[in-house]
């Protein structure tokens, strides 16, 4: 009740007939224990052998060769924390804490990081997180690169928004509007695939209403919360994936490929805030090499 259906402490101490602070107490507890119990088996850190089947599944479904994940940054609601300033307080004139997530291309989260101050953008947030720290330092196992079918050797990379930086195992989308063809054609398969984050924290917040509102919690227990949640995802999904997310859940191309449906999860929960937009560090020149083989290889190969 508390979690799925975002209940309050008040209201669930009534109906139970129970202290407040014993609901509380309990609450709390059971968030540290869900995430130490589950996630080793349904968020465990991912091998080579794992981000290789990652990348096959994106190829599979979204039509991206050589991508192992999407990644982006949301804003979880908090009452102000005491005595914490300005720290938590970001562009919405809101006081956050920042959820930072990869996920595969079935709507499973497969690395998190939560609890960054609410006023930092993504590209910071990331570059501070672990994995992202990992990634960009070349430590996260990613498999070597291959060839494509066309004998560009390319690396195995993760797609983000425009706020991350740009590197060999890191695509964002070209900037600007008035872009060549090959490039627009790009930034749309790119956005194919970058769409299952988004899915995924639609998914997580219709499910998990608790986020929906701001948290009255103190931020380290809004962190186990928000951990709670996300190692439900991805253990609900696995016990029963058709009930908890049915198709048409999300968002999906029509039959003959006209404009994007959007998901039945948006009719009854908002998405959660971005992060707001940094600028992107400068990327080095292999990297700006990697993005445009990729864009000449999928311009050779467009699927519409």
């Amino acid at each position: 009740m508390y979690l799925a259906h975002g209940s309050s402490i008040f209201e669930i101490s009534r109906l139970f007939r129970m202290g407040v602070t014993t609901v509380r107490e309990i609450t709390q507890e059971v968030n540290i224990v869900l995430w130490e119990e589950l996630h080793k088996e349904f968020l465990p850190e991912v091998t080579e052998a794992g981000w290789k089947n990652h990348s096959e599944e994106f190829e599979e479904k979204w039509n991206l060769p050589h991508c192992c994940s999407a990644v982006d940054g949301k804003h979880i609601s908090l009452h102000c924390p005491p005595k914490s300033g300005s720290l938590y307080f970001n562009y919405k004139k809101q006081h956050s804490i920042v959820l930072m997530a990869m996920c595969d291309a079935s709507y499973n989260f497969v690395a998190v990081d939560v609890g960054a101050y609410g006023g930092n953008a993504d590209s910071s947030v990331f570059g501070s997180s672990e994995f992202g720290r990992r990634l960009l330092a070349g430590e996260l196992g990613l498999p070597p690169p291959t060839e494509l079918e066309n004998g560009v050797l390319l690396p195995y990379f993760i797609v983000g928004d425009a706020a991350f930086p740009l590197k060999e195992n890191l695509m964002k989308p070209y900037p600007g509007k008035k872009i060549p063809p090959i490039e627009e054609n790009f930034n749309y398969r790119l956005s194919r695939a970058r769409r299952v984050i988004e899915n995924a924290f639609g998914i997580l917040v219709a499910r998990w209403r608790i986020l929906l509102a701001p948290l009255n919690l103190h931020p380290e227990a809004a962190d186990n919360l928000v951990k709670a949640t996300l190692v439900l995802h991805n253990f609900v999904k696995n016990k029963n994936g058709r009930q908890y997310n049915p198709p048409g859940y999300v968002d999906h191309i029509g039959f003959n490929g006209e404009i994007l449906i959007p998901g039945e999860w948006r009719s009854s929960a908002n998405p959660l805030d971005s992060i707001g937009h940094g600028r992107g560090n400068n990327a080095p020149r292999n990297a700006y090499e990697v993005r445009n083989s990729l864009a000449l290889y999928l311009f050779e190969n467009r699927i519409i």
